[in-house]
């Protein structure tokens, strides 16, 4: 009796002439997805990728009406949401898609809420001055908002350009000895880091929730992913080079940022909060189980074979765009109001209250201990970050010692959760983290990459 893989297997062997067209199905539209989503360009304000370039020249060209436009967007997620989850009316939890859309928990509509009435109190300035100044809710609706608006719009729609047509089981076959021994990850989670690094953490994030929700990555596996390899693009780390008048010492903080970060993501998986997290998949979902390479047949044979099987079955364009159009909508309505209610709170309690300071001071003896100079000045720097990633960079712009100044330029780059972008998508999204998780990585990231980072300062300064 032969096995499904021995199957498989032969039926690799003897299919000698493959239709050309299959092989167009799984290259053409894999082509543009890297071109899109992870190949790098050079622009006027640095390094990015097309999809973020596009979203910001439709930022540029629209941006004035984009608020607006989100406040009704926010207004409809949360009248609809209140509707659906107390009055339950037959045309909503009869359709697949509004029923997704609108049928979240209490808490969920709650936070929906808030972001909606943040939002607009900023809009119309009404209200206490605390949720619309220009460092919280201002900075949200106007900076933040936008730039998430229109990446979601473009990534929703092109996303199934990375996960229709084969390139991820071809990536997965590829890596998959690399990253299941040494980061405890399916192969295919590689494409999500690299689309993380290259172009922005906020695309990682929605394309591991995407494959979490379609069943490739268990609760364990979609966690550690968005948690530790959604990292910070090259362009916001600039930024925050720049803030701290750093700019010449690029390429050895780049270095020590991927260093400290790939160390991170070796023990971060290994670890409480992420270890205990369950090996199952999405509840609505059946999990699909990653493939082993049957002996005999080589990994680029294997990839190649999964990637024109899962190409095969994307005929329909109508329907590809269809799916699109349901991303952006999901997370247009589910993320936006929950970014600007996590992210107004954060700020307001950052701006306007002794929170961050006080929760910094247990870093002043051990910045001192580690023989970081100006180290009372640092040690609020080192939990700020938990609110907004930005915070650090100017809290830290006005401190001497340059050594100071690149361990916080590296830490608060390494740190990954922040509360008014990524803690507030992922809270969003049905990835599995809770508050409680976000704050402890946050911490343990602080602890493991801090060290790592003061060392290899005190060899450059």
């Amino acid at each position: 009796m032969t096995t499904n893989t021995e199957t498989r297997v032969e039926e690799q062997v003897s299919s000698k002439s493959i239709p050309i067209s299959d092989y167009l199905k799984f290259i053409l539209p894999s082509l543009i997805g890297i071109l899109l989503f992870i190949t790098p360009i050079k622009t006027e304000d640095g390094i990015t990728i097309p999809v973020a370039f596009l979203s910001n020249q439709i930022n540029g060209a629209i941006g004035e009406f984009i608020p607006a436009l989100v406040v009704f967007v926010m207004a409809v997620s949360t009248v609809g949401s209140i509707i659906a989850t107390f009055i339950k009316p037959k045309f909503i939890t009869q359709n697949k898609t509004m029923n997704t859309l609108f049928s979240v928990s209490k808490f969920w509509v709650l936070a929906r809420l808030f972001g909606t009435i943040f939002a607009t109190m900023t809009l119309f300035k009404i209200g206490p001055e605390m949720i619309h100044s220009e460092n919280t809710g201002t900075v949200l609706l106007y900076d933040l908002i936008p730039i998430l608006f229109t990446t979601f719009l473009l990534a929703g729609i092109l996303l199934p350009l990375l996960l229709n047509f084969g390139l991820l089981e071809f990536a997965g076959a590829l890596f998959m000895k690399v990253m299941r021994p040494i980061f405890t990850l399916p192969g295919r989670s590689s494409l999500d880091c690299l689309a993380s690094w290259v172009g922005d953490g906020t695309i990682g994030v929605l394309l591991t929730s995407k494959q979490y929700e379609e069943g490739y990555y268990t609760k364990r596996e979609a966690a550690v992913i968005a948690t530790t390899f959604s990292v910070v693009s090259i362009t916001f780390s600039i930024v925050i080079l720049q803030y701290l008048n750093l700019e010449q010492y690029f390429v050895p903080y780049y270095l020590t940022i991927i260093f400290a970060g790939l160390v991170a993501a070796v023990i971060m998986p290994r670890i409480r909060p992420l270890s205990k997290k369950e090996d199952t998949g999405y509840e609505h979902t059946e999990l699909i189980a990653e493939e082993t390479i049957p002996e005999g047949v080589s990994q680029v044979k294997w990839g190649l074979d999964n990637a024109l099987n899962k190409a095969r079955k994307n005929d329909s364009v109508a329907n590809i765009f269809t799916e699109g159009f349901k991303n952006v909508l999901d997370m247009w309505l589910g993320v936006l109001p929950v970014v600007m209610a996590i992210g107004t709170v954060a700020l307001v309690i950052a701006e306007f209250t002794p929170v961050f300071t006080i929760l910094g001071k247990p870093f002043e003896p051990i910045l001192t201990l580690m023989q970081v100079p100006e180290a009372s000045e640092a040690a609020q720097t080192m939990v700020i970050g938990f609110a907004d990633m930005l915070l650090p960079a100017i809290i830290g712009s006005g401190i001497e010692s340059e050594l100071t100044r690149f361990v916080i330029a590296c830490v608060s780059v390494t740190q990954l959760v922040y509360l008014s972008e990524m803690g507030g998508l992922l809270l969003g999204s049905k990835l599995p983290v809770s508050f409680k998780d976000l704050v402890l990585i946050f911490i343990l990231r602080t602890v493991i990459t801090l060290p790592i980072v003061v060392l290899v300062a005190h060899v450059i300064f």
